[in-house]
């Protein structure tokens, strides 16, 4: 699929969205709109499958087999290869059919229908490897919600129209080696999240960011065995990894049961098999999920100065992931506590990469505590990379990138970018964004300037141990990468000789305007 194919098909997705739009919160409809999107992608992809199945039979389409015991085989096959089932009656195609019902007496309500195929997906994956992927999956699609419509007939309306939209896209799922309607869905969730507003568009790291932390955490690696995401949000940071290596395994965790949804579904629609990721609905911090494992790659966009219970839960001083520091991060500011968890689930063959506040720089007390210790203890920061404020959709205040190893040389420098310049980003809308072009990339700048480490004047240091600890760990980017721009002298004596000869010609202009208005006889304007 062509460029241009794939953005009709983003153009054509968000115009569906928009039939929404101004009938109740951008957050409220972007659960039914990508619930539907994924219904259709399930039902697509289970019918190429069967299709493949049916080959050589007598009834080749999957719509018009009646025989059970055909149909048990290829249900079977499908919780095996899928993880899931659909009946014929239940496929997208079925539903989007009686909803386009026009025949006279013949009703096109579907709503109980929908709802009832909705839940059978999930109950197909009960007692099968699936099942804890597909659990509650559809659970914020209400179909009874009055913000849908005030009575059952408007509401049916609605969807009716939607599912009716959605069934004449071709989403080309036969195209075996395009991601287009995985990139198409990403494309939709950063839209939802650009409507959100600060409130709600926390689950979504903008692709240039997302960008940023997968080509550093596989720099040098084709392939990684594991990547693991402390709070995943939607899933984007570890599908950006996906395009950047082949990845064996994806685990993350996220505590907003909607998002922790919203992920799994996109794993699912970007063709990561159900047996290739685990993503858990839990409290990072005070609940981990995979703390036996150790993986090769771990990014994190974690929200910025969470609250959480610190030294009010007794348990966490003697937690290993954060015991031997000495210190707990404040309950106020947790960004300390998300990396040492981090840290400690990485390999020691592994790369870290974290989104975080200004702040960790450079606040003192715990936090400076902490981050004396990963660095002169541990020898584990390995980059500083300073972002741009105003790119996030939650925030708009500037942020930074910590890049952490376990594998560093005892005299290993330290990287530090200031990349919050502006030269180092453009304006779009009421957003900064960071470029990815062909004509100019601040990403690459960015991650060349990580992989080189090589000096480069007002944008990036190479930094000892040595200046770090004379500044007593404090990080903060002016410290180390000087941006001052010396101010241009002025030459009074140029400007008075300028002044005296502007005074000369407009003396002189005076004059010839004089002369004009007594040749006309009329009184001089001065």
């Amino acid at each position: 699929m062509s460029d241009d194919q794939k953005r009709i098909l983003e153009s054509s997705l968000w115009a569906i969205a928009n039939l929404l739009r101004g009938k109740m919160n951008p957050d409220d409809y972007r659960d039914y709109i990508l619930g539907f999107i994924f219904f259709k992608y399930l039902s697509e992809k289970q019918n190429i499958y069967v299709t493949e199945l049916l080959q050589g039979e007598d009834e080749t389409d999957f719509t018009k087999v009646t025989d059970n015991e055909t149909l048990e085989t290829l249900r079977e096959e499908c919780l095996i290869k899928l993880g899931y089932y659909l009946e014929p009656k239940e496929l997208f195609v079925a539903i989007a059919e009686k909803g386009n019902n026009n025949i006279e007496g013949e009703s096109n309500f579907i709503l109980d229908e929908l709802q009832a195929v909705l839940n059978h997906i999930e109950q197909s994956t009960m007692g099968n490897d699936s099942e804890e992927d597909f659990a509650a999956l559809f659970e914020d699609l209400d179909l009874t919600s009055t913000k849908l419509g005030r009575t059952v007939n408007a509401r049916n309306e609605v969807i009716v129209k939607i599912i009716n939209e959605l069934h004449k896209i071709d989403f080309k799922l036969e195209d075996l080696e395009s991601d287009v309607l995985g990139d198409a869905y990403e494309y939709l969730i950063g839209k939802f999240a650009a409507l959100a507003g600060k409130s709600k568009g926390e689950f979504y790291t903008p692709q240039q960011v997302s960008k940023i932390l997968a080509k550093i955490v596989t720099h040098g690696k084709t392939k990684l065995k594991s990547v693991y995401d402390p709070t995943c949000g939607s899933g984007s940071l570890l599908l950006r990894v996906k395009k950047e290596a082949e990845v064996s395994e994806y685990y993350g965790q996220e505590l907003n049961r909607t998002t922790y949804n919203l992920a799994r579904m996109n794993m699912i629609l970007h063709d990561i098999h159900y047996r290739k990721f685990d993503i858990k609905n839990e409290d990072t911090l005070e609940n981990p999920q995979h703390l036996d494992k150790r993986f090769e790659a771990v990014v994190a966009n974690p929200p910025f100065s969470a609250h959480w219970k610190g030294n009010k839960n007794p348990l966490n001083s003697t937690d290993e992931r954060f015991a031997q520091y000495g210190k707990l991060a404040p309950n106020t500011k947790a960004d300390y506590a998300f990396v040492q968890h981090m840290y400690y689930q990485l390999a020691d063959n592994g790369t870290m990469a974290v989104v975080l506040p200004h702040g960790v720089l450079y606040r003192g007390a715990a936090e400076n505590g902490i981050r004396k210790y990963l660095i002169e203890e541990k020898n584990a920061l390995d980059a500083v990379i300073g972002l741009p404020a105003n790119i996030f959709y939650g925030t708009g205040i500037p942020t930074c990138i910590l890049v952490l190893k376990k594998c560093r040389k005892a005299d290993d420098t330290i990287v530090m970018i200031d990349a919050s310049g502006e030269d180092h980003f453009v304006k779009n809308g009421n957003k900064n964004e960071l470029r990815d072009s062909d004509e100019k990339s601040d990403i690459e700048d960015i991650v060349n300037a990580y992989i080189n480490r090589e000096p480069i004047e007002k944008y990036c240091s190479i930094v000892s141990l040595d200046e770090i600890k004379e500044n007593e760990y404090n990080l903060n980017m002016p410290r180390y990468v000087d941006t001052f721009e010396d101010e241009v002298e002025i030459d009074l004596q140029e400007v008075s000789e300028k002044l005296v000869a502007i005074d000369e010609k407009l003396a002189l202009a005076d004059a010839t305007i004089a002369q004009f208005c007594k040749e006309l006889n009329i009184p001089k304007p001065f």
